[in-house]
């Protein structure tokens, strides 16, 4: 079985039509940890000017996935997740920061925050999100 890495993550990421679409970036993975980043944009901001919740939605889920992927292998899906937006994003990235805060043979609980990062590196909370993942057997 191939070693499931930083490597093997980022060209997982990269396999994902609407991650690539978004530019998102792995830049951290391993030990229950993932942390995914991508820039916060115009066309992905809603009409008063914020990052729209669907990205921030988006990220948390895939940075859940990702930790909880660190300890339970590449095959895994998310079962469910919930977010509480707690201020508007605003900035020029957008930082999702996962661990898995329980994990056994089949599920892991893992716990997202979302901080904006503004352009002197100064980054704000503005989301929190926990979800469950769950293995999935490999087709045959």
């Amino acid at each position: 079985m191939q070693e499931f890495d930083i490597v093997l993550a980022r060209k997982v990421l990269a396999s994902q039509p609407f991650s690539s679409l978004l530019g998102t970036r792995v830049m951290v993975f391993g030990d229950g940890e993932a942390e995914l980043e991508l820039d916060i944009r115009e066309d992905l901001q809603q009409q008063n000017g914020y990052l729209h919740g669907g990205v921030l939605a988006y990220a948390a889920d895939n940075s859940i996935t990702f930790a909880a992927g660190s300890v339970l292998g590449p095959a895994v899906l998310t079962a469910g997740f919930s977010i509480q937006y707690m201020r508007p994003g605003t900035g020029r990235t957008l930082l999702a920061r996962a661990s898995v805060v329980h994990a056994g043979r089949r599920q892991a609980t893992v716990r997202c925050d979302l901080f904006t990062v503004a352009d002197d590196g100064t980054q704000t909370l503005c989301a929190v999100a926990q979800g469950t993942v769950l293995p999935v057997p490999k087709p045959a």
